[in-house]
């Protein structure tokens, strides 16, 4: 979810308000892809490079997302929607913990769609922790499916599309091992201006692109 910043400085506004801005865009991206029919969303939150950004803006982040959890539970629940997250939480603040803890309890048993923050996260963390917490469990021959099983994303299933906004084409440390067969899509459009339609526009190019997860196309016919 890029170009909060950016698209705050182009309005003569604070970078935390962008952030702001950003925040309320989640929920039209979260209703729109359940009407869709997506099961899983994982929206990049709050990366581990992130810790090095201003403590002023950091601590704005947090509140934020407090803010957000607080206000949107009650809503998860009533549309059947389950929430997770990824990433090195123990980082953040205990208050946050505390509210992602709450959350993730009242929805744990909805099954409409899931829902996942990616906070605290970064992709090569994340499998050096994978990897370390097999050698602590005794695992003698790493293969792809075993080290999925330690990821934190292990009870789901990779993603489909990867979408970033802003202008940026890169990965920047997400879902590495995971998005090996994603598709990608890059558009200029800041997040602040992300809207259903934008998201219909990108779901409407990946479903006329073809995935032959490396086969040949006769082999898919």
């Amino acid at each position: 979810m890029d170009g909060n910043g950016r698209w705050a400085k182009a309005k003569g506004l604070s970078r935390i308000e962008g952030h702001r801005h950003g925040m309320e865009m989640v929920d039209g991206i979260v209703t729109a892809c359940k009407n869709m029919g997506v099961k899983f969303l994982t929206l990049y939150a709050f990366s581990d490079e992130n810790w090095d950004r201003p403590a002023e803006e950091i601590k704005a982040l947090m509140e934020m997302l407090i803010e957000y959890l607080k206000v949107k539970k009650a809503k998860m629940i009533r549309d059947g929607v389950r929430f997770e997250t990824i990433g090195n939480i123990c980082r953040l603040p205990d208050s946050v913990q505390e509210e992602i803890d709450s959350v993730k309890e009242a929805t744990k048993d909805l099954k409409e769609m899931t829902l996942v923050l990616a906070l605290s996260y970064g992709s090569r963390q994340e499998i050096c922790r994978a990897v370390n917490k097999a050698i602590e469990d005794g695992v003698k021959e790493m293969t792809p499916d075993k080290i999925s099983s330690y990821l934190g994303t292990a009870k789901m299933p990779d993603p489909d599309l990867l979408i970033r906004t802003s202008g940026e084409i890169r990965i920047s440390n997400f879902l590495l091992w995971q998005i090996a067969y994603t598709e990608l899509y890059f558009t200029d459009v800041m997040w602040p201006n992300f809207t259903s339609d934008e998201l219909t526009k990108a779901i409407g190019e990946y479903s006329g692109r073809e995935r032959r997860f490396g086969k040949t196309s006769e082999q898919l016919c």
